[in-house]
């Protein structure tokens, strides 16, 4: 079996799916279908995410699975995470963290943190 392509191989334009078909009664159907958005990771980063839920998320056993230090699980995950439009921007953990900062130093009650 081979991967779908999800770009051209051509022109590297998006390719879309239009055509699916079953193998046991040949029933072919025709429209405009969407990819999972995991079918943009490359196989290894497959093989990791993979390893990643086996492991339930626990970076020292990935680590020991795979072979590899902490540093490079992290960088792996930030690599997929942003891949699949997962990555947490930085403002908005900064911002997180300063009405945060400003509830706990009393600077504003709990209703004015839920609406900022």
């Amino acid at each position: 079996m081979y991967k779908v392509l999800t770009t051209c191989p051509v022109c590297e334009g998006q390719i879309k799916i239009t055509k699916l078909k079953c193998n046991d009664c040949n029933t072919i159907i025709e429209n405009e279908f969407s990819f999972s958005k995991f079918e943009q990771l490359s196989k290894e980063q497959m093989y990791f995410v993979e390893v990643f839920l086996a492991c339930r998320g626990n970076i020292k056993d990935v680590e020991k699975h795979l072979g590899i230090s902490y540093p490079t699980v992290r960088g792996k995950l930030d690599t997929i995470n942003n891949i699949l439009g997962l990555a947490i921007k930085e403002d908005k953990l900064n911002e997180k963290q300063k009405i945060m900062d400003m509830l706990e130093n009393g600077e504003i009650n709990s209703d004015e943190a839920i609406n900022l």
